[in-house]
């Protein structure tokens, strides 16, 4: 399951890359699409004693990588993303974002997931508004902390 959801997560992002002529709307496109992937799920399962070298689990998450980092350099060469971000605050945040709180019982949580993430999004765009606090994670960062 969890290669399959990082297979057509980069899936997603390929198609936004090539049929968004706007970068952010590329970008915004992804988000939204990788949360209607459920990708937000895969945070705990790599967690928890999960095989994170298998190489088929590698070769996706390369592949999502990249397509990632071409979604977010595009849209800061285009000046539509802030310079102080990186694709690790996007996967964060997008991972908090499209899980319900535990022991909730929201039935309905998904009618909230996608205006939370136009919100967070809305924040990502340039000009930015407020600096932000730390510095920007990485996925390097995202790995060594995991």
């Amino acid at each position: 399951m969890v290669v399959s959801v990082l297979s057509r997560a980069a899936d997603r992002a390929r198609a936004a890359i090539a049929e968004e002529a706007d970068s952010f709307d590329a970008l915004r496109r992804f988000v939204h699409a990788a949360a209607d992937e459920r990708i937000g799920a895969l945070c705990p399962m790599l967690a928890d004693g999960f095989d994170k070298e298998h190489p088929e689990l590698l070769a996706e998450r390369e592949r999502l990588e990249g397509a990632v980092d071409s979604l977010m350099r595009r849209a800061r060469q285009a000046g539509r993303l802030r310079d102080d971000v990186a694709v690790g605050d996007l996967l964060v945040a997008l991972s908090q974002l499209t899980r319900p709180l535990p022991g909730s019982a929201c039935m309905n949580f998904d009618q909230f997931v996608h205006r939370h993430l136009q919100l967070f999004l809305d924040g990502l765009e340039a000009p930015a508004r407020s600096v932000l606090p730390g510095t920007p994670a990485t996925w390097e960062g995202l790995r060594r902390d995991s």
